[in-house]
């Protein structure tokens, strides 16, 4: 057996102690303003900026003042509600033209499918102004339909479960239909099922893309009563840019979602991304 070289050895060792490091100063720049907001929505306003991490006069008065003196219920209620629509709506028919641009043949399919896959080249900003002009027209302006219904075309999630499907077996597709399903039976009974390591990846990045979602629900609406929590955010933040200690209680309510969902589904996110092959 060869002898390990030492200095090939001290080589390996040296780097990966300083990628060890570079690795823990990354994650506490990275955690610390979480950290800072975390403990700043405790302060009062005459100590939120006194550059301590830890609240020497902890209150929950912040939060007891963003629930009573502004509608923040409702503006999460309408986050989530919008979230959810579109997420559960998005992933039906997304699996649905995954699935039939997989599996069926029909004319111009690869041509569709590169017409979505197009879709991807072009940024939001550029369709905002067009986009607007046909929620117009159509009479969706301030209304839960004006915010779900164009959030829920997503080329990536049908260019995602696509690949998905392509290399799915088909000998669980045909042996249904030898014993009589039709596509329909076979999408629902068969595929379906067997996607759900792709469907909660997806619905994981669709459930938090769109609770994220600012410049579409800003453009769209003008009624207080369906902000959603970002434009909520940003607007309170306008009107109360001196008390930081509500603005960042405002801003703890509105993470609490996400880090909800983040420690609660983050095996499945990973287990998800492994099976679909999503790098």
């Amino acid at each position: 057996m060869t002898a390990s070289n030492p200095v090939a050895t001290r080589r390996r060792f040296t780097g990966r102690a300083g990628l060890t490091a570079l690795a823990v100063v990354m994650s506490v720049v990275t955690i610390f303003p979480f950290l800072w907001m975390i403990t700043s929505s405790f302060k009062t306003r005459a100590t939120v900026n006194d550059g301590k991490l830890i609240p020497t006069d902890f209150t929950f008065d912040n939060f007891v003042y963003v629930f009573t003196e502004v509608d923040f219920g409702r503006y999460l209620f309408n986050s989530f509600f919008v979230s959810v629509v579109i997420t559960v709506v998005a992933l039906f028919f997304h699996s649905m033209a995954a699935y039939a641009l997989a599996r069926l043949r029909f004319p111009g399919r690869e041509k569709i499918f590169t017409l979505i896959f197009a879709t991807l080249l072009i940024t939001a900003p550029v369709v905002l102004i067009p986009l607007f002009m046909v929620v117009r027209q159509m009479g969706m302006l301030d209304s839960y339909a004006g915010l779900i219904v164009p959030a829920i075309f997503n080329a990536f999630g049908i260019f995602l479960l696509r690949q998905f499907y392509l290399g799915f077996p088909r000998e669980l597709e045909e042996a249904a239909i030898v014993d009589g399903c039709s596509h329909w039976r076979v999408y629902w009974s068969v595929v379906l099922p067997m996607s759900r390591p792709i469907l909660s990846a997806l619905a994981i990045f669709f459930f938090l893309a769109n609770w994220n979602a600012f410049v579409w629900p800003l453009v769209v609406t003008t009624d207080p009563k369906l902000q959603v929590v970002q434009t909520a955010i940003a607007q309170f933040a306008s009107q109360s840019s001196s008390n930081y200690n509500y603005i960042l209680a405002g801003t703890m309510v509105a993470a609490i979602p996400m880090i909800a969902v983040f420690v609660v589904f983050q095996r499945q996110m990973v287990e998800s991304i492994k099976t679909s092959g999503l790098k």
